[in-house]
């Protein structure tokens, strides 16, 4: 039998030393590459889930804020057409303003029955929590 050459031997012992180092090295790294990738995935999960739920609790408070503030907007512009109905309160300027369903009367009134009357007129618009009757009566 022939016995390999010094120098092929060493070449054959590191390249089997380079092959098994690799391998276990990649091992290794697949081992705990798939741990980290995992708990990756866990995490970016966890955050989305945070994100929506903080973007739902933003967009639901936003949604209340633009609601009310419609709501309002639309009792103001009913009372004042309420108002601009009624002979005796149509010629003067009656301010109404509302926050929260809550109307607010100021201005002049030609007299006591006209001051009530805004103040009806003002209760009867659908919407309307209360209404602060700051009217005064001009003679």
């Amino acid at each position: 039998m022939t016995q390999p050459k010094p120098r092929a031997r060493r070449v054959n012992h590191w390249l089997a030393l380079m092959l098994a180092g690799g391998a276990l090295a990649l091992g290794a790294c697949s081992k705990g590459a798939n741990e980290t990738a995992g708990q990756k995935v866990d995490s970016a999960v966890a955050k989305t889930e945070q994100a929506g739920s903080t973007a739902k609790a933003k967009t639901e408070s936003a949604a209340a804020s633009v609601s009310g503030a419609v709501d309002d907007a639309s009792i103001t512009a009913a009372v004042s057409t309420g108002l601009a109905k009624d002979p005796d309160l149509s010629a003067i300027k009656i301010d109404v303003d509302t926050k929260g369903g809550q109307v607010t009367l100021t201005g002049p009134a030609p007299n006591a029955a006209a001051k009530a009357r805004a103040e009806d007129i003002a209760k009867a618009v659908k919407g309307v929590s209360g209404v602060d009757n700051k009217l005064e009566v001009k003679m």
